[in-house]
């Protein structure tokens, strides 16, 4: 059973800083691309970050030089560490596992609370 399991959510201040995790089961972890979408409510869910099994990265406009993401293989985990944390990144961030080779093989986590207050 493949399994992607986030922690690290929670309330910061503006400013502050977060660091994600991703932690998946069940799947070839170094063979699937890794990434974060983010939904904020009343808004189009947003591919944040990807990291691919070589380890090329792709991030959104509006975090560049703010998050970073990066992958532990030995640990099947990836991680999102978000700085800079403005209100405009609140949302529930959603690790997925995408098959490099079957991209249609996507996997889903259930997402952890980002809040920032002021």
């Amino acid at each position: 059973q493949v399994q992607l399991v986030e922690s690290g959510g929670g309330l910061v201040q503006a400013g502050g800083s977060l660091r994600l995790s991703c932690a998946a089961s069940g799947i070839i972890f170094s063979i699937y691309y890794m990434g974060w979408y983010r939904q904020a409510p009343g808004k189009q869910r947003e591919l944040v970050s990807t990291i691919t099994p070589g380890g090329s990265l792709n991030y959104v406009d509006s975090v560049k030089g703010r998050f970073t993401i990066c992958r532990d293989n030995a640990k099947n985990t990836v991680f999102l560490q978000m700085n800079s944390l403005k209100h405009e990144d609140a949302a529930v961030y959603c690790c997925y596992a995408r098959r490099a080779d079957m991209p249609s093989v996507t996997y889903w986590g259930r997402g952890t609370q980002v809040t920032v207050s002021s």
